[in-house]
């Protein structure tokens, strides 16, 4: 006992060490700092097991922490992932507080719930915000040829003014589809022609034609992006998606990991992707197709309740939040083709900023700015000419937004948007389906035989399934057991599957049994948990 003790100190002790350095640190831990944290959060006698699922193509772990007490398999879980992409490095330490906050704070939670969480399935891509060069990455070490010319990465991108940085670079040409915005002429944006608008440059990623075919970082040095590879709506024949879907091992490590966790049943996602802030829309015809393309009905109205819940949990209210899912990502893979209830959030947007008209900007990228410039922070590189190899002629400025700074905050807000985002996850798990017996009645008949009427009761503000996982087919039904031998039911299913139990619904069940003594009935599934009574005949 004494030892067992002087264990759960330690790991305790190393646990309390490490948050502390990580509220101590000023910046988006390494991926060494994040190694440390898993490790601490799982040490001795914690109620988290750290697991390895794999190691990328760069030699980097994918980590999976499982949470939870007793028999963790049968409750009710939720899947907490970030990293999927590898320059929004917030949703990692979104998810390594998330996962520090449950183990040391929320112990009561895991008596009924379990917890599986991906920090970073990105981690490769992850670490060029540490490396000397800093663009925002999103692919893995694997080595492609994205541009399908026998070379392998010859066209990535170039530090043309040798500042550290990877932005854009514009050249002046009347065949380009930019122009300067008219209120801050940092921005370019994009001119629509179908309101004969006027472009006056070329606008590309800070790069060189290496191999003089027209093209500007087109073969980057950068494989496969994690969420970009899934099999919903896969991107084919797209740079970053990979030559099949699920082609690299992390993908390959998290989804078989996933498809055998039966208890999962809601997927958060840290990801660009925002169904909470602003809820999907269901379009029938759509949802009609052979291969649906839109959520389902009931499950979007489910959507629009936890949307609710999200806005009132997270203060920050969104602003040009428009990207509700791309091709080839985890947040629609999570729904479309796992059959779970899947949320999203990116954690952070910079917040609508307003002049001293009043007025705000509905350019992304120019409210972004000015509300940089308000907060002191130094989010620009000012356009200056370069002298551009490919480009001989020709006026070439190299500029623009700084990496990283658009989709990730300073360090230094990190805690009050994790704090938010650590209660909006714990009132998700209160929400989990319940099953309960009500209303039992016995009623003696002659014979020897006596009839069980019940009523299972989803507690719940949420269905047992998702109206998409019912349609799959995937997700196992509920299942209600009587200790009974056939011989002794005259009447009622010895084994009988529900397919689903809406919120704050039930269903009746009935039995016509034989014999003396009691009967124990079993109901639920791995994701709903199990609910037993015993009756007396």
């Amino acid at each position: 006992m004494k030892k067992n003790l002087l264990s759960w100190v330690a790991g305790a002790g190393m646990l309390f060490a490490i948050q502390a350095e990580s509220l101590a640190q000023r910046d988006y831990p390494t991926l060494s700092q994040m190694t440390q944290r898993l490790q601490a959060i799982s040490g001795s006698g914690s109620t988290a097991k750290l697991s390895s699922l794999t190691k990328t193509e760069g030699g980097k772990d994918i980590w999976v922490l499982k949470v939870g007490k007793g028999d963790l398999d049968n409750k009710p879980a939720i899947a907490v992932v970030g990293g999927v992409e590898g320059f929004h490095v917030l949703s990692v330490e979104l998810a390594l507080q998330f996962a520090e906050s449950l183990v040391k704070d929320n112990s009561a939670t895991l008596d009924r719930n379990t917890f599986y969480i991906f920090p970073n399935m990105s981690p490769d891509a992850y670490e060029q915000y540490h490396a000397s060069l800093k663009y925002e990455r999103r692919g893995n070490a694997a080595k492609v040829d994205h541009d399908r010319d026998g070379q392998v990465s010859e066209d990535g991108y170039v530090d043309l003014n040798k500042d550290g940085l990877i932005t854009m670079m514009r050249v002046e040409s009347p065949m380009g589809d930019y122009y300067v915005h008219e209120k801050d002429p940092r921005v370019m944006v994009k001119a629509d022609r179908s309101k004969g608008e006027r472009g006056t440059h070329l606008l590309m990623t800070e790069s060189r034609d290496n191999d003089k075919d027209g093209k500007f970082g087109e073969d980057l040095e950068e494989g496969i992006a994690f969420n970009r590879s899934l099999t919903y709506k896969f991107p084919i024949f797209t740079p970053l998606a990979g030559d099949f879907a699920v082609s690299q091992v992390e993908g390959r490590a998290m989804l078989d990991y996933l498809f055998d966790q039966w208890n999962i049943f809601a997927i958060f996602t840290f990801s660009p992707a925002n169904n909470l802030s602003s809820p999907l829309k269901y379009n029938a015809a759509d949802a009609r197709k052979r291969i649906v393309t839109s959520m389902l009905e009931k499950d979007v109205a489910i959507n629009s309740m936890v949307s609710g819940i999200y806005n009132k949990t997270v203060t920050p209210k969104a602003y040009n939040q428009t990207n509700q899912g791309t091709d080839g990502d985890f947040f629609q893979w999570a729904y479309f083709h796992f059959g779970r209830l899947s949320f999203s959030t990116p954690g952070w947007w910079a917040p609508e900023f307003k002049d001293a008209d009043g007025k705000s900007n509905p350019n992304a990228e120019a409210n972004f700015l000015a509300w940089a410039d308000s907060e002191g922070i130094d989010a620009f590189v000012d356009w200056q000419s370069v002298s551009h190899p490919d480009l001989p002629g020709q006026k070439v400025e190299v500029g623009g937004i700084k990496p990283f700074v658009m989709y990730n905050p300073p360090f230094e807000k990190v805690a009050d948007i994790a704090k938010e985002h650590n209660e909006f996850i714990l009132k998700l798990a209160e929400m989990s389906p319940k099953l309960e017996f009500h209303n039992l009645q016995t009623e003696k008949l002659s014979n020897g035989l006596t009839r069980i009427t019940v009523d299972l009761f989803n507690n719940s503000p949420l269905p047992t399934h998702s109206d998409m996982g019912v349609r799959s087919r995937w997700l196992r039904r509920v299942r209600v057991d009587i200790n009974r031998d056939a011989k002794d039911l005259i009447a009622g299913d010895k084994i009988k599957l529900i397919n689903k139990i809406d919120a704050f619904d039930k269903t009746t069940l009935t039995w016509v049994v034989k014999g003396s003594g009691s009967v124990d009935i079993k109901a639920g599934a791995a994701h709903t948990g199990f609910a037993t009574l015993n009756v007396k005949l």
